[in-house]
């Protein structure tokens, strides 16, 4: 399954929800006030998109996720990769690395990663 198009403030209430989960709506939404700042409405409202889209489940006013933060992190990268870098994964390493200062240990762990 594709995880569903997640947009970037969504993300962050999702983050929350991974978090926490399972939780009641009342006592997300007031997490979400003292994290991202917003009303019990907007919560509400996010909650209902996400709902809707198949992200989230909201039964009896708990809420759980549908979707694994792996399965939208590998979604977006998929995104990022087919938008920016038409696909390439050797063009996307030579932007990242061209911008970031990498250690030996993190070399060595990329290179396990890419070997396998």
């Amino acid at each position: 399954m594709v995880a569903p198009k997640i947009f970037e403030s969504e993300y962050r209430f999702c983050l929350i929800l991974w978090r926490e989960e399972p939780i009641n709506s009342t006592q997300l939404a007031k997490i979400c006030k003292e994290e991202l700042g917003w009303s019990r409405t907007t919560t509400y409202t996010v909650i209902k998109r996400l709902r809707d889209r198949g992200v989230v489940k909201n039964e009896n006013a708990t809420v759980t996720a549908l979707v694994s933060k792996e399965e939208v992190q590998v979604a977006q990268m998929d995104e990022l990769m087919e938008k920016t870098f038409e696909g390439s994964i050797p063009a996307f390493l030579a932007a990242f690395a061209r911008r970031q200062s990498l250690t030996d240990d993190e070399l060595e762990i990329l290179r396990r990663i890419i070997e396998k």
